[in-house]
């Protein structure tokens, strides 16, 4: 929770302040690192242990469908951004 909770403060920072962009990537860069580690642990190690007990090849499908789900948002997003052409703000 302490590592999301820092990437989310990342994600806001690149909204709402005017920090770098290149220095904000870097944060989160490195901080991606131990959030992964974390979330492996969880998905694997067994439910006496505080895990979920998924187990390698649960956890490797749970990965994947979330990576599947992201690129099948942004592949939609970029899509109805196609289709809805430039705007006329421009």
């Amino acid at each position: 929770m302490l590592i999301a909770g820092l990437l989310a403060l990342v994600l806001a920072a690149n909204y709402y302040t005017q920090i770098s962009a290149v220095m904000l990537f870097w944060i989160a860069f490195v901080l991606t690192r131990p959030f992964g580690a974390t979330l492996g642990d969880v998905l694997t190690k067994p439910h006496e242990k505080g895990g979920l007990g998924f187990g390698t090849i649960g956890s490797s499908i749970v990965l994947v469908s979330i990576l599947g789900v992201c690129i099948l948002f942004t592949t939609l997003k970029q899509r109805r951004l196609t289709v809805a052409g430039p705007s006329n703000d421009e």
